[in-house]
């Protein structure tokens, strides 16, 4: 069974061949050097990929943002921020990692998911929270997401104990 997190890392090369691969297929009228340049990369890139070398792939997509940069290329996919990356890269994911993992794991992180969402709602409708204790609510949220992203129920059942312990201090559980 492949770890979650390589399958996250796996996603995220995936989804950034796609956009590459769709802008260069594109008629965008931008310099055809540079994206001749940029469609060697994203084939060293898949090289790279396919030999079993993420990290040099990687660099190579980075290299691929730097020089769309540098060209000034209007129509050029964005390098992402850190948060819309990892949604992206969860979204490419999610179909991948459910088929990798045993069906009974898969039950328990739903589980905990369920439990996650539901207290979240109960505390978000929960009158007169300060902003700290918001703060505390999204970063438990945020820990006990990145657990189920790595499909580590541990961890995730950690964290919502923890937001559980909150929400019973504000009144919201039992």
């Amino acid at each position: 069974m492949p770890d979650g997190y390589e399958v996250l890392l796996d996603a995220e090369l995936s989804k950034a061949f796609d956009v590459w691969s769709s802008y260069l297929g594109a008629r965008t009228g931008e310099d055809p050097q540079v994206r001749a340049r940029l469609g060697s990369a994203l084939r060293s890139a898949r090289d790279a990929a396919d030999d079993d070398d993420p990290v040099s792939a990687r660099a190579w997509v980075e290299e691929m943002y730097d020089e769309a940069e540098e060209a000034g290329l209007p129509w050029a996919p964005a390098r992402p921020r850190p948060c819309e990356a990892d949604r992206q890269a969860r979204d490419y994911a999610k179909d991948t990692l459910r088929q990798a993992l045993p069906p009974r794991l898969r039950e328990e992180l739903d589980g905990i998911a369920l439990f996650l969402r539901v207290t979240n709602r109960r505390l978000q409708a929960a009158p007169g929270l300060d902003a700290a204790t918001r703060q505390d609510i999204r970063y438990l949220l945020a820990r006990a997401g990145m657990a189920l992203d790595l499909a580590h129920p541990t961890a995730a059942r950690r964290e919502l104990e923890r937001l559980t312990a909150l929400a019973r201090r504000c009144g919201v559980e039992r």
